[in-house]
């Protein structure tokens, strides 16, 4: 209870000298209000893009392979000219590895192209055409908006059928239905059978509404004869992530023929991938930033110590009759600990109340989000500011004599 009390007249006596040099203590406030309309801004910047990030990674499927000639990342040159020899994947080598893999819920092969796709006197250009199987479906986190996806026998059969995306369908049929209608892809034609859900962007670069899927057969014999094949493959579970993976190069080792002492010649990129690079260049954009907020609330720091250093100085005798009459040292301490923390909260809010709209300005470019988890950092980050900064000058008036504060004039 005496805690309390002493922290509510601390308060009391903080706002009271603050109101009576207002002009002082916005001064003092201003490195403080720099700092958290920094720390805020960087905060609500780097979250609003790892929200942004999730949702475009979480369409790649947390249990999904990735089996590709190449890596997502290559870091130099030489790699590049190290793996750029690799021989294509082949559709009989993803035929083996359906029929011996057990740890695979489902396996697509796919090649994709860009073609126009037009109906009537409408058209859309540089669409993605994907050749693909009845399994690709279950190997995505894609779902159909409406009619159906390709079946196994239009599939093995290589019947003209298609299904479009969001976008696709939108741009050839604002008024009408696409389910049934015949559409040219390239120089071929192909029925409507259904229409993906749509999608939105992927890391807000490349549309995934843009697109076409027709059987593979279709594909090889329309489009690119000899592909260079992709896989999709689905784990049985997520628990299994890594036993497939191990059974997966094993079982691609043996049926490309890859010698024991060679490295891999082909690559198995997952959805972790993406996230490890992005926690990365985060962390590298975070530490800089955390940098820069770190020098201003420094300064702000610094600059609230010697305030409150010339308070202590100006109010000895105050300090020398609350002593006289009784009062401990800790009281004291709380007092101008509690004027320093005072001054750096009020700073803290200022700052966030500058942070709020322009966050919200900032959403117009950018993903950004201000969470209550940024707001709580802003006011833990002024409070500590202030309790540290405040210290030496509250420790100062605790330890005076009060005899010799009462002799100052």
């Amino acid at each position: 209870m005496r805690w309390t009390n002493e922290i509510n007249e601390g308060v009391r006596i903080s706002l009271a000298a603050i109101r009576a040099n207002k002009l002082r203590s916005s001064l003092t406030t201003l490195g403080i209000v720099i700092g958290i309309v920094t720390v805020t801004l960087m905060a609500t910047a780097i979250q609003g893009l790892k929200n942004a990030f999730q949702d475009s990674v979480s369409m790649m499927g947390a249990d999904v392979f990735y089996v590709q000639r190449f890596s997502w990342f290559m870091h130099s040159h030489a790699e590049w000219l190290k793996v750029q020899n690799r021989q294509p994947i082949t559709l009989a080598q993803v035929k083996t590895l359906k029929a011996q893999m057990k740890l695979a819920r489902a396996i697509a092969p796919w090649a994709d192209t860009r073609r126009p796709v037009s109906y009537r006197n409408r058209s859309a250009s540089g669409v993605m055409v994907f050749g693909t199987t009845e399994e690709y479906l279950d190997t995505g986190n894609t779902a159909m908006g409406q009619g159906r996806f390709i079946s196994g026998p239009e599939s093995d059969g290589g019947r003209p059928v298609c299904v479009i995306g969001y976008l696709v369908a939108t741009n050839l049929f604002p008024r009408e239905t696409a389910i049934g209608k015949k559409i040219m892809i390239g120089t071929g034609n192909f029925e409507v059978i259904g229409v993906l859900e749509k999608q939105g962007s992927f890391l807000g670069q490349f549309s995934l509404d843009n697109q076409v899927i027709v059987p593979l057969k279709q594909f090889v014999s329309n489009f690119r004869s000899f592909p260079d094949f992709n896989i999709r493959v689905r784990a049985v579970s997520l628990t299994q992530m890594d036993e497939a993976q191990e059974e997966l190069r094993g079982l691609l080792r043996k049926i490309r023929r890859v010698p024991a002492l060679n490295d891999d010649d082909f690559a198995i990129n997952r959805q972790e991938m993406f996230i490890q690079t992005f926690n990365k260049v985060a962390g590298s954009i975070a530490t800089a930033g955390l940098f820069i907020t770190g020098l201003s609330l420094f300064v702000g720091g610094i600059g609230i110590m010697n305030i409150m250093f010339v308070s202590v100085a100006e109010r000895t005798r105050e300090i020398g009759i609350r002593k006289a009459i009784g009062a401990k040292r800790r009281a004291i301490l709380m007092q101008f600990l509690t004027e320093a923390a005072t001054i750096c909260l009020l700073g803290g809010l200022i700052g966030l109340a500058i942070a709020w709209p322009t966050t919200l300005f900032m959403k117009r470019f950018m993903p950004a989000t201000m969470s209550p988890l940024i707001v709580a950092l802003a006011i833990g980050v002024s409070l500590v500011t202030g309790l540290l900064s405040g210290f030496f000058p509250a420790w100062r008036a605790a330890r005076m004599n009060p005899v010799d504060a009462l002799r100052n004039e």
